[in-house]
């Protein structure tokens, strides 16, 4: 450890700067650089940082009472690959008509759709009745990074 005065004479003398690295850290911590090649190099790390984000989407998928087995096999089948790619999906069963009389079926349907998604899903929000349709948010516990 030195002082500052020394540091400040050392960045002098080599013609560098004097940057405070961790100034929360006891004592500070401060490094010898030159400043536009640091604050360059820390500039394109954010850029790479941000570049490799992941950006979660929320993907939907609407299924209807009156779906054949076949059909539910086919939407389940997408809903599986947006999760492997990291998205979060709103599974909506829309209700029409007189079908409203009967929203256990929904949540029958619900419950049957969840479940066949296997083990490695979690609902993000419980069922949800809302106008004419019930939604569930479902995410995967082990999803790929995806970047965008």
């Amino acid at each position: 450890m030195i002082s500052k005065q020394e540091a400040l004479k050392a960045a002098k003398d080599a013609e560098l700067d004097l940057v405070e690295i961790s100034p929360d850290a006891d004592p500070p911590v401060a490094k010898i650089v030159d400043w536009g090649k640091f604050n360059y190099q820390r500039t394109k790390q954010l850029q790479k940082n941000k570049r490799n984000a992941k950006i979660s989407e929320l993907k939907q998928m609407r299924f209807s009472l009156k779906i054949s087995d076949h059909d539910i096999e086919v939407k389940l089948r997408k809903v599986s690959s947006f999760l492997a790619e990291g998205d979060k999906v709103r599974i909506s069963v829309i209700y029409r008509g007189r079908e409203l009389a009967h929203k256990e079926l929904g949540y029958k349907l619900m419950d049957r759709l969840v479940a066949e998604l296997g083990e490695n899903v979690v609902t993000d929000q419980p069922p949800q009745f809302a106008g004419k349709q019930l939604s569930v948010v479902v995410r995967s516990t082990n999803a790929k990074v995806k970047n965008s």
